[in-house]
Parts: C-alpha cells; sequence; structure tokens
C-alpha cells in the first residue's frame, strides 16, 4: 500500500512544479478519510492538482463548478417525475461519486454550500425524505478563491469546520514558474509523456485508512493535541498577546482532525508511530480556517498564521 501511495505521491509532482506542501496535504486528506479546502487566487493550479490526484486513483471523480446560480438539487440530485409510471424517480446528482472537487465553491450562495453539510459529515445525503449513503471512500476537495475577491461568499462556519484541512497557496518562486512555462513549451509540442494507468484502487485506500488508523499515538502527545486546540479558546495561560488577537478558538473536531492527520503524515513516512512534529507540522492547515481573529488583530495585520505560530512555539510538546 505504501508503494502504491509512492507512486501516487511521484505522479501528483510530475504534474504539479513546487507545491510540496499541497502534495502532502492531498494525500493525508485521502488517508485521514477528511476533506480538504485549498484557498489561492486563480491561476495557481488549485484544480489540476486535484485533477492530478484523482487520475492516479482508480476511483469516480466529479467535478462540480459552483456558480451563482447553482441550486442544491444540482450537488445532491433530485426526484423526477415519472408520468408513464406515475410515480417519482430519483435522479442522483454528482455527489454521488468518490472524488468530488468542488471548484470555486465561495462562488455559490450560502444555500448551495450547505447542501454539502450533511455528504460532508455524515457521508449520506437525505432528499424527499429518503437517506441514501454514499460512497465508503467519498472525499470532498474544495477550491476556493480569496474572500476578498468580487464575487464570493465566506463559507458558512460549520461548513468550514468539516474541512479536515485548509491549505493556502502562494505565487511559485522564479525557478518554479520558469519550469511551468517549459512544462507548457513541451505540451504545445506534444512532447508531454502519455498518460499512465490508475496507481491506486478504492480498496487499497480503505486498507491504508484501516493501516493509519493502527499507528500509535503515546498518551502525552494525545494531551498535547487537547492542550494546544484548547489554547486556541483560551491563550491566556500561554500568551496574553494571542489571547487578545483570538474572539473565537476551534472546536473538539479540530482536536480529531489534527490527531487523525498526524497518524497519517507518520505513516505516509514509514512510521508506526507519532512523533510532536507531526502535529507541529500540521497545526496550521487543521488550525487556521477553525479560529476567528479579534477586530483588534486584524486592524493591526494580525494574520491566523501569526497566532497558531505563536501558540505552537509556547504550548510545551512532550
Amino acid at each position: 500500500m505504501k508503494n502504491a501511495f509512492a507512486a501516487l505521491k511521484t505522479r501528483v509532482e510530475q504534474t504539479i512544479v513546487g507545491q510540496p506542501v499541497l502534495v502532502e496535504r492531498l494525500l493525508i486528506a485521502v488517508l485521514a478519510d477528511g476533506h480538504l479546502l485549498v484557498e489561492g487566487v486563480p491561476g495557481l493550479a488549485k484544480t489540476t492538482a486535484v485533477h492530478a490526484l484523482a487520475d492516479g486513483m482508480a476511483t469516480r471523480f466529479q467535478r462540480i463548478q459552483f456558480t451563482p446560480d447553482l441550486i442544491p438539487g444540482d450537488i445532491t440530485g433530485t426526484d423526477i417525475f415519472v408520468p408513464n409510471e406515475g410515480r417519482f424517480q430519483f435522479a442522483p446528482g454528482p455527489i454521488f461519486n468518490d472524488i468530488i472537487l468542488a471548484d470555486e465553491i465561495n462562488r455559490a450562495p450560502p444555500k448551495v454550500q450547505t447542501a454539502l453539510l450533511e455528504a460532508m459529515q455524515e457521508r449520506q445525503v437525505t432528499v424527499g425524505g429518503v437517506t441514501r449513503k454514499l460512497s465508503p471512500v467519498f472525499l470532498v476537495m474544495a477550491t476556493q478563491n480569496p474572500i476578498e475577491q468580487e464575487g464570493t461568499y465566506p463559507l458558512p462556519e460549520a461548513q468550514l469546520d468539516r474541512f479536515l484541512m485548509k491549505v493556502d497557496l502562494d505565487y511559485p518562486n522564479v525557478a518554479e514558474e520558469l519550469e511551468i512555462l517549459r512544462r507548457d513549451s513541451a505540451r504545445l509540442r506534444g512532447d508531454q509523456p502519455a498518460a499512465t494507468q490508475a496507481v491506486l484502487t478504492p480498496q487499497q485506500v480503505l486498507e491504508a485508512r484501516a493501516a493509519v488508523n493502527r499507528v500509535y499515538m503515546d498518551q502525552m502527545l494525545e494531551r498535547y493535541i487537547v492542550t494546544l486546540v484548547s489554547a486556541t479558546r483560551d491563550a491566556m495561560p500561554w500568551d496574553n498577546e494571542a489571547a487578545a488577537w483570538l474572539s473565537r478558538g476551534a472546536s473538539p473536531r479540530a482536536t480529531l482532525a489534527l490527531a487523525h492527520a498526524a497518524r497519517a503524515r507518520a505513516w505516509l513516512r514509514e512510521r508506526d508511530f507519532v512523533e510532536p512534529g507531526d502535529i507541529m507540522d500540521l497545526a496550521y492547515h487543521v488550525l487556521n480556517h477553525r479560529i476567528a481573529l479579534s477586530f483588534a488583530a486584524r486592524a493591526d495585520g494580525v494574520t491566523c498564521q501569526q497566532v497558531i505560530a505563536r501558540l505552537v512555539e509556547r504550548v510545551p510538546a512532550p
């Protein structure tokens, strides 16, 4: 299984230039059975990264382009009346696939965004009073543009909390952008290598998740995770300034997410135990979308990354 994930990682890296953090977080999301939110300005290969991941897996993949005129039934499906039979028949929506790319999710109004809530949390969809189960490997990989951009809607807090991690993308450096240009030139010349077959099956994904759940985590590390997440709610014992920056802390769902992601990171790095470094490395991406900054913090230009970094630095690791 680890060889299959290593091959999948290599395949995604062959498509995406740079962005090693994003590639690892994509794999961690698959292993930890969690949804991933990727934010960045247009043109940073957010959609391409998810496509590359799905292409490397023998799973049913569906892209949903979120737009202002989308309605919930376009995602979940709806009951359609069949005149000849005098009954309603359910027409399943694109949510009934294995991997869902919710592209530009914050282009759609909140009513449509919340249509994903039940699917993301319960792995089921209820339409017309009937509940239908989703695929056991169901995952939502969502992309969004920065909320400062025109025509975007902030995601509801309840929906944000359903994402295992949120990854913020930045512009590539000069060397990476040069490599992007060279690869595009090769594509235009027809020199791109032919696509290979998928390297990972749904059954292998389920077996890998079971293996990740068996990764050992010491009680001291469990207490460290709980203390770190609790510090986002009451940072006063650790950092007075950070306490003034926070208006809302992370929920217990963040505690579970950090533990699951840490186990997945350890497994990817071929360890059967979690280290403090796993937790510290993932803390920002697990917590950044689950906390809210105070007005004073926003006025001073303080970012979530700065707050979480301060807490990781102050809360002692085992």
